[in-house]
C-alpha cells in the first residue's frame, strides 16, 4: 500500500516538473525550432494520421487506454487473452491493440516482432502507447511515467503498472501503426 502511495507521489511530482519545464522552455524552443519545423512539414504530414498529442501513435494510446480500463487488476495466466481466464504479456497486448485500436497483433512476442504494424524506434524516443520488449520473450505497453510500463508481468501477479530498473528493463521499443 505504501509503495503505491509513493509511486503516486512520484508521478505527481514528475508531472509538475514536466509542466514547469515545458512552460519555461517553450518560448525559447519555439524560436529556435521554427525553421526546422517548416522543413519537417512534408515529413510529418505523412505521419499525421498516426501521431498523438500524448506522443507515440494514436493506436498505442488507444490500446493503453483500453488496457487500463478493461484489464487492470486481472490475473496473469500463461497463454491467456481475456480477463476471465487471465492474460499473459502478449495476450494483453494483442487484446488491447485489437479492441482499442482495431489492429490485431499475433499472440506471441516472437511473431509480434515480425509484424508489419510494428516500427522500431530508439528506446530514448519511446512514448505513451509504444511497445517495450524485454528481450524477445516479454512485451509491455509504455506509459507516460518515467521507467514505467503497463502489462501482464508474471504468475501470481495482477495486470498493471510496473517500474523497471537496472536489472529488469526493456531492450527494444516499437511504435504501432
Amino acid at each position: 500500500m505504501v509503495s503505491m502511495a509513493v509511486a503516486a507521489v512520484r508521478r505527481r511530482r514528475f508531472v509538475a516538473v514536466a509542466v514547469l519545464m515545458a512552460v519555461l522552455l517553450a518560448p525559447a524552443a519555439a524560436t529556435v525550432a521554427a525553421p526546422a519545423a517548416q522543413a519537417a512539414v512534408s515529413h510529418s504530414a505523412s505521419h499525421s494520421a498516426v501521431a498523438s498529442s500524448s506522443g507515440g501513435s494514436r493506436a498505442g494510446n488507444a490500446a493503453l487506454s483500453w488496457a487500463e480500463r478493461h484489464a487492470a487488476g486481472c490475473w496473469y495466466t500463461y497463454g491467456g487473452s481475456s480477463c476471465s481466464q487471465g492474460y499473459d504479456c502478449s495476450g494483453l497486448v494483442m487484446e488491447a491493440f485489437g479492441h482499442g485500436a482495431g489492429i490485431w497483433l499475433p499472440h506471441s512476442t516472437y511473431a509480434m516482432l515480425g509484424n508489419r504494424h510494428l516500427h522500431w524506434i530508439p528506446l530514448s524516443q519511446a512514448r505513451r502507447g509504444d511497445l517495450m520488449f524485454y528481450g524477445s520473450g516479454h512485451v509491455e505497453i509504455n506509459t507516460m511515467w518515467y521507467h514505467e510500463t503497463f502489462g501482464a508481468h508474471s504468475t501470481g501477479q495482477r495486470v498493471g503498472y510496473i517500474t523497471w530498473g537496472p536489472w529488469w528493463h526493456p531492450t527494444a521499443a516499437y511504435r504501432v501503426w
